[in-house]
């Protein structure tokens, strides 16, 4: 590891030293010695929450019975062959299927919001809370869950979080059924009554995490000639790569030409929409690909670069609009997606949209495999990085909100460390350290059990939104929420263990 005169150089020096400020990628030149390791460790892991919309073809019954989603066989040894996550074959290590999760918010409460689900169903996928029914500007849902945790482990981070989309999502006032737009254009809820704004031009999401830097002039004079913006830091960058290691210049050429490949491909595509030639997304921005594969796989790009940066660790990603009429040659099938999700139950109907459910899920390994080509500290990015990717509907045909498809990508063993060192440091604050010793002893007995029982059976995005709850209640130093909290998330589990409550 390389140092400079055997001391670190922080990385807002490194920043500071830029006159058009650039976030820059860990290097081993920013970590003081012998305390690489245990900085990058500390750091909190990366998370990606995906919604799918409108269900898949594997939560009807007959879709059920073909395995079109879930495989037949539970544990670590599934068979993915039948289902729409094939393509995740490479990476079934990072891979837990949640079967039988219903989404029981997004169901109508009350006769008036019947055929509502459309409009419910994007706002409950991460709150996990029913929508308030308005028009209005008086929306009501809960808080989601990429917020609490970008609460939590965020706030060191230029951006604690972002959202993103790729079909258009800046429709105002009411949809329909007496519900507000914004509930079915945002996932993302950092409180409440406060919905997050979603970018779909990649040029947008770009320019807020790389292109925020140098003078107004500076920044004005680059859209209008398109030059890059590693051209205003590319003297301060020469400086800079003189006092790095071999590694740190090999790193750091790799993260900046993967900006500049990014840029380029934006601005290809920006050149071909305003080139004059039809276009099939009229209405997108000059920015926004008319390919839907173009489209995921920028954005993917961008979230890439901006883990490898740390300039976020929070992304959500809204990947369509149930009442999408879009088309996916590529999938197999020329049907539109919002009519082939009505499949009626057919087995050709099924097997047609199962086509655009697998399509969409091969996207994935694009991202998987970016993330894991990313070094960080001993390890890859990938091992760093929880991604949720699900839907609050379940048989889109019916509009049923049960057996809802999803999944989690990311090591299970980072999930059961950090779930231990949660219980560890709650078990701490009494200040008994016998209580501490016997829940380490305990929790160090469980792991082989915990492996199986939770890391198979679907629990865990069920266990982090709960402990976001009891983490944000002794945050805030109030022991009654805490302690309901606590109780909840225990009822629920001693189910999982055989207990009764």
């Amino acid at each position: 590891m390389y140092f400079l005169s055997g001391k670190a150089m922080p990385r807002r020096q490194f920043l500071q030293n830029l006159s058009a400020t650039i976030a820059l990628p860990y290097l081993d030149a920013m970590i003081p010695t012998g305390r690489g390791s245990r900085i990058l460790a500390n750091k909190a892991p990366r998370l990606v929450a995906i919604e799918m919309v409108h269900g898949a073809a594997g939560c009807n019954e007959l879709g059920s019975k073909l395995n079109l989603w879930s495989p037949a066989a539970a544990g670590k040894q599934f068979d993915l062959s039948p289902t729409a996550m094939s393509s995740l074959e490479n990476y079934r290590d990072y891979l837990t299927i949640i079967s039988n999760t219903d989404v029981r918010e997004a169901e109508p409460s009350s006769p008036n919001e019947i055929g509502g689900d459309h409009f419910r169903s994007s706002a409950t996928f991460l709150t996990q809370a029913h929508a308030k029914q308005t028009e209005g500007s008086d929306v009501k849902v809960g808080t989601s869950l990429d917020q609490l945790y970008a609460k939590r482990f965020g706030q060191d981070t230029p951006i604690p979080s972002m959202q993103l989309c790729i079909e258009n999502v800046d429709q105002a006032g009411g949809c329909a059924y007496g519900y507000a737009c914004v509930y079915t254009d945002s996932i993302s809820w950092s409180s409440p009554t406060e919905p997050l704004p979603v970018i779909r031009d990649p040029r947008v999401a770009f320019e807020k995490l790389f292109g925020v830097g140098g003078s107004s002039a500076e920044r004005a004079e680059r859209r209008r000639t398109r030059r890059s913006i590693l051209d205003f830091v590319s003297g301060e960058m020469s400086s800079l790569k003189v006092n790095l290691g071999p590694d740190d210049r090999q790193r750091l050429d790799k993260y900046l030409e993967d900006i500049r490949e990014v840029e380029r491909r934006i601005q290809r595509v920006e050149a071909r929409n305003q080139s004059g030639d039809p276009r099939e997304l009229p209405e997108a921005p000059a920015g926004v690909p008319d390919s839907f594969a173009e489209h995921v796989k920028l954005m993917f790009d961008i979230q890439a670069l901006a883990f490898a940066a740390d300039i976020t660790r929070v992304f959500s990603f809204k990947m369509g609009r149930d009442g999408s009429s879009r088309t996916y040659p590529e999938s197999g099938t020329d049907k539109p997606f919002h009519p082939a999700s009505h499949h009626g139950g057919t087995e050709r109907g099924v097997k047609d949209f199962n086509m655009i459910n697998k399509y969409h899920v091969s996207m994935l390994p694009y991202l998987l495999d970016k993330l894991k080509s990313i070094q960080e500290g001993e390890s890859n990015m990938l091992d760093k990085t929880m991604i949720i990717y699900g839907s609050p509907m379940g048989d889109p045909n019916v509009h049923n909100h049960r057996r809802c498809p999803l999944m989690l990508l990311g090591k299970a063993d980072a999930f059961m460390e950090a779930d231990m060192r949660l219980h560890t440091q709650i078990a701490a604050i009494s200040g008994n350290p016998i209580f501490v010793s016997i829940s380490e002893a305990m929790l160090g007995w469980l792991k082989a059990y915990h492996t199986e029982l939770l890391m198979w059976s679907g629990k865990e995005t069920f266990t982090l939104a709960e402990h976001a709850v009891i983490v944000d209640a002794i945050a805030k130093g109030d022991a009654d929420a805490a302690e309901a909290a606590m109780v909840k998330h225990l009822q629920r589990s001693s189910g999982l263990y055989g207990l009764k409550p």
